[in-house]
Order: structure tokens, then C-alpha cells, then sequence
């Protein structure tokens, strides 16, 4: 739920409000969740290239690696085990993000994140203390269950606190914080292979816990979103909270567009059959669909 409704003839709203200490606080929640995406993207690569993970828990992976002596370098990493740890991330986020839309609908988006951080922080301490490969996997599964939850959430949570002229900076810093993200695993990488002992892998996959912490608080202690209250019929505690967030008292025009949104969304019966029946729509379902899709079918991420 948007909150704004406008036709493309008439000028875009101009809400009065300010950016409060409060919203910069959603921020901090938004970077994290961004951060964790990014880290559990880029870390497995720089893990499964060292030699005491390997030899521990794909041990053919790692003698194969020590015969191979020719300049080709995929070979050795041709085990279904191994694809197996790194691709369960992945499966588990597309079936989890499928239960987090209805979760983050039904009981808001501040559960939905909070659940993430949770199942981030299990994860964690299942991959960082692993014995056996079974606990990796099931560390990698949780971890892809929580980016699920969060890339639900967070992104949402953002547009929805934020005034509504910060809303398309705010969710570039999501999208910002998942590249920094990307790029701090491979610096810690770097650094934890050199850690003698053979234990820098686990430091790598532990990591993880750190932005797991700031978005786990985050959620206790904000609030959840007027869009997501209204949504559910609380639209007393919705306009106290807009009051708040915006730090002024003047926020009817907001939340009347609120109130309008909810009312237009609930007499949609068919909401599904709507929009991929109608052919007005079909022009931006196609291209929703097809640019997310082809962005990650170059097999970016595995580079």
C-alpha cells in the first residue's frame, strides 16, 4: 500500500513535514538490512575458495584442488555439495520472500523485520560454529529465509517512513548498502584467509551477526508504519504516529491519502486477475518482471 494516489494529470502531492531524528533511525534499520543481502552474497565465494573450509567440509573439492596443477580453475569446484551450500541461499530467499509478502500484509512491516533478524542471527551462529555440513546448510537455509523476510520489509518500511520527497533517496541507500555489503566481504575474505589456525572462515560467516544485531533492535524500538496500521485498521495510532514522524501537526492531507488508498485497495476483489488480465497494465507487469529477472540471469552475483 502506496498511500499516495494521484492521476497523471494532477501535480504530485506536497505534504508538510521534516526529516526527524526518527526517520534518520529507519535509515540506520534500512542500511542494515541492505548490508546483510550484500555480505551473505559475496562472502561464500571468498569462504569457499580457503583451503582448512574445504578440506573440512568438501574434502574431495579440496583434493582435487591440491592435484590439479593446470591453469583452469572451475574444475575443482565441480561438486554438488558445494553448489548445494552456495545455491540454498538463494532457493531459500525466493520461497520465504513468497510467505513475507503475507506476513509483512497481515501483521506489519516491523514483525516482518524483526522475524529477519531473528533467523539472521541463528543463521550465523549455525554457519559460524558449524561441526558438520549439515549445519552449514541449514545456517545458509536460515540466512536465505531471513533476506526473504528482509528484502520484503525494508524496502517498504523505508518509503512508507519516509517524508515523501526522501522516499527515492532512502531506498537507493538499501540498494547503495547492498553493493558496500558486497564489498566488505570480500575485504574481510581477504583478511581472514591470512588468520593462521585455519578459523578465518568461521570469523567470515559469523560476521553476518553484526548488521543482524542493528536491524534485530531497530525493530524493537521502532515503530511500526501509519500505512501498515491504517492498512489494518488502526487509524487513530496511524495519525498520532504521522504526527511524529513528521514533526509537525498539519498531517491530514497525508493521511487522508491514506485513508483513500486503503479504500480504493479493499474494493479490488481480484486483484491478481486484475492486473495480469487487464491489458492496460500489461506493458509495466512485463518489464517489472522481465528487468529484475535478466538482472540476475547474467549470473552476476556468482562472478
Amino acid at each position: 500500500m502506496g498511500g499516495v494516489s494521484f492521476d497523471g494529470r494532477s501535480p504530485p502531492p506536497s505534504y508538510p513535514g521534516k526529516l526527524t531524528p526518527y526517520v534518520l533511525l529507519t535509515v540506520l534499520a534500512g542500511a542494515a538490512g541492505g548490508l546483510i543481502f550484500g555480505y551473505d552474497l559475496g562472502i561464500s565465494g571468498g569462504v569457499t575458495s580457503m583451503a582448512p573450509f574445504l578440506e573440512k567440509f568438501f574434502p574431495d573439492v579440496y583434493e582435487r584442488q591440491q592435484s590439479i596443477t593446470s591453469t583452469n580453475q572451475y574444475c575443482k569446484f565441480n561438486s554438488p555439495t558445494l553448489q548445494l551450500f552456495t545455491s540454498s541461499l538463494y532457493l531459500a530467499a525466493l520461497f520465504a520472500s513468497l510467505a513475507a509478502g503475507e506476513v509483512t500484509k497481515k501483521f506489519g512491516r516491523r514483525i516482518s523485520m524483526m522475524m529477519a533478524g531473528f533467523i539472521f542471527l541463528f543463521g550465523a551462529a549455525l554457519n559460524a560454529g558449524a561441526v558438520h555440513l549439515s549445519m552449514l546448510i541449514l545456517g545458509r537455509i536460515l540466512l536465505g529465509i531471513g533476506i526473504g523476510f528482509a528484502n520484503q520489509s525494508v524496502p517498504l518500511y523505508l518509503s512508507e517512513m519516509s517524508p515523501y520527497n526522501y522516499r527515492g533517496r532512502f531506498n537507493i541507500c538499501f540498494q547503495l548498502m547492498i553493493t558496500i555489503g558486497i564489498l566488505c566481504a570480500n575485504l574481510i575474505n581477504f583478511g581472514t584467509a591470512k588468520i593462521s589456525g585455519g578459523w578465518g572462515w568461521r570469523l567470515s560467516l559469523g560476521l553476518v551477526g553484526v548488521p543482524a544485531v542493528i536491524i534485530l533492535i531497530a525493530s524493537f524500538f521502532l515503530s511500526d508504519t501509519p500505512n501498515s496500521m491504517v492498512q489494518r485498521g488502526r487509524e487513530i495510532e496511524a495519525k498520532a504516529l504521522l504526527k511524529r514522524i513528521r514533526g509537525v501537526d498539519d498531517v491530514d492531507a497525508e493521511f487522508n491519502d491514506m485513508l483513500a488508498a486503503k479504500n480504493e485497495a479493499d474494493l479490488v476483489e481480484s486483484p491478481w486477475r486484475n492486473l495480469f488480465g487487464t491489458k492496460c497494465y500489461r506493458p509495466q507487469v512485463a518489464m517489472s518482471i522481465l528487468i529484475p529477472f535478466f538482472q540476475q540471469f547474467t549470473g552476476i552475483n556468482v562472478i
